[in-house]
């Protein structure tokens, strides 16, 4: 593929990716977010990532040619249309497991990368086993780690109601004021999933950002309280699926239906129209979770 890229666009949905490739272009409004929970813990394989897995992506994000940035400020320069450079990458923790602090930090710490912690509080409100202590946090937090809200208990927000998760986004707020002195500025959704209505609970909590945990790029018109992210684990994190998903491009889309992340049907009937200046769609191809390649049907006078 020396003379192309490989664009990628999770179309907002958790079960549904789409991929082409077209011609070169630079990506100075999109970024690669990656994911990751447990690292060298072999009884979780399906949120844990081999320490020498790890190390293979760090070692090639540090001398591979990307700009490493921390996500708050990858997520301002898109939303305020400033330009990202070539190949910029964010790197993201989810849960805050106690490997995150004598196995993923040190290394990149040593690497020079930023990385976001996003932190369910109440295992730590308990010093449960595990997980990292408040203090570790509090110290992260002091070396540069962005700290990102990830609800009190880690609760399915899509399958609970508006009163159980406003309670518990206020209980997870008011814990991080008083172990940290204020509140994150940007979410994850536990489990990554979330809904049209879930989202506007979170937004209205005062977050500036969310992320689920579908693979796809963020870029300039994803929607901010639905960010896509590559996750990483034991059978997902092999170099070469790193290498494709560290230098892929979005697929900008509209017209996106259905618009609710919260599916009735999967794979759903679902549509969207590329923007203009996609380059070919002859390689074009969408699949869904554990489906493989979906049928399309091709509207209009693209090819």
């Amino acid at each position: 593929m020396a003379a192309s890229l490989r664009y990628l666009s999770d179309l907002a949905l958790s079960t549904v990716s789409c991929l082409g490739v077209a011609a070169p272009a630079l990506a100075a409004d999109s970024a690669v977010i990656f994911m990751y929970h447990r690292f060298g813990e072999s009884a979780y394989p399906k949120t844990n990532v081999r320490i020498e897995q790890f190390e293979e992506h760090v070692g090639e994000l540090a001398r591979g040619g990307y700009a490493v940035l921390p996500v708050p400020q990858i997520l301002a320069a898109i939303r305020d249309g400033k330009p990202l450079p070539d190949r910029a990458v964010g790197i993201a923790i989810d849960d805050a497991y106690s490997p995150t602090w004598d196995v993923a930090w040190p290394r990149l710490r040593r690497a020079g990368l930023p990385v976001t912690l996003f932190v369910s509080t109440e295992v730590h409100d308990r010093a449960q086993q595990g997980y990292l202590r408040w203090d570790q946090i509090r110290a992260l937090r002091d070396q540069g780690v962005t700290i990102g809200a990830h609800t009190v208990s880690h609760l399915h927000m899509a399958a609970n109601d508006n009163a159980r998760n406003d309670e518990d986004l206020a209980r997870s707020n008011a814990s991080f004021e008083a172990e940290l002195g204020a509140r994150p500025a940007i979410f994850a959704y536990p489990y990554g999933e979330s809904s049209l209505e879930v989202a506007e609970l979170v937004r209205a909590a005062d977050y500036e950002f969310a992320f689920g945990q579908h693979s796809g790029v963020v870029h300039a018109t994803a929607d901010p309280f639905y960010l896509p992210r590559f996750a990483i684990n034991d059978n997902f994190g092999d170099l070469e699926r790193f290498l494709l998903a560290a230098r892929a491009l979005p697929i900008p889309v509209r017209d996106l239906s259905p618009p609710n992340p919260t599916l009735r049907a999967n794979p759903p009937l679902f549509g969207f129209t590329i923007a203009d200046d996609v380059g070919p769609l002859d390689d074009l191809a969408c699949y869904a979770s554990g489906l493989g390649p979906l049928q399309l049907q091709r509207l209009g006078p693209r090819v």
